[in-house]
């Protein structure tokens, strides 16, 4: 029954895509420009042209990288990973269960824990410095807002429910 559904999709899926090259305009712009003539070559008694070149244009909304609002939000981002690592562990050593699953697995010792936000915090600046790197700077800066809020929620939840 599954083989005969398959089969059946895999027939749709093709027929769609037969019926959509035929009807695809580009399909048929190839076949114009290899038919078209073409222009004769420059003959040699032309002067060559000098090549121009364009450098683009600098944003002005660019900024370094470890400017003083990137500073200060990786510094609120470790630290609040910091209060977040020692409210789990108090959590976890007085008998308490960790929520987040992929902490959880961390979460059998202090090293374990330890490293788990310390690589929080390094994952919160490399994805920010990539944002950076590409152009999104409002990414850039979101990343780390985002971060922050969810540890603050996370120390906020451990503390109300010790």
């Amino acid at each position: 029954m599954i083989l005969r559904r398959f089969a059946r999709y895999i027939g749709y899926s093709v027929s769609v895509l037969a019926v959509g090259s035929c009807l695809c305009s580009t399909v048929h712009a190839q076949a114009l420009l290899a038919s078209a003539l073409l222009p004769e070559a420059p003959s040699p008694a032309l002067e060559p042209v000098t090549p121009v070149v364009l450098i683009p244009p600098v944003a002005s909304s660019e900024h370094r990288f470890l400017d003083r609002e990137n500073r200060e939000l990786f510094i609120a981002a470790a630290a609040f990973n910091g209060a977040d690592f020692a409210v789990t562990r108090a959590n976890l050593q007085s008998g308490g269960q960790e929520l987040n699953p992929i902490v959880r697995v961390f979460g059998t010792s202090t090293a374990g824990l330890a490293v788990n936000f310390i690589g929080e915090t390094a994952g919160v600046i490399g994805l920010s410095y990539f944002f950076h790197k590409t152009g999104h700077h409002k990414l850039e800066r979101a990343v780390c807002l985002v971060n922050i809020g969810s540890s603050a929620g996370a120390v906020a939840f451990g503390l109300a429910h010790r």
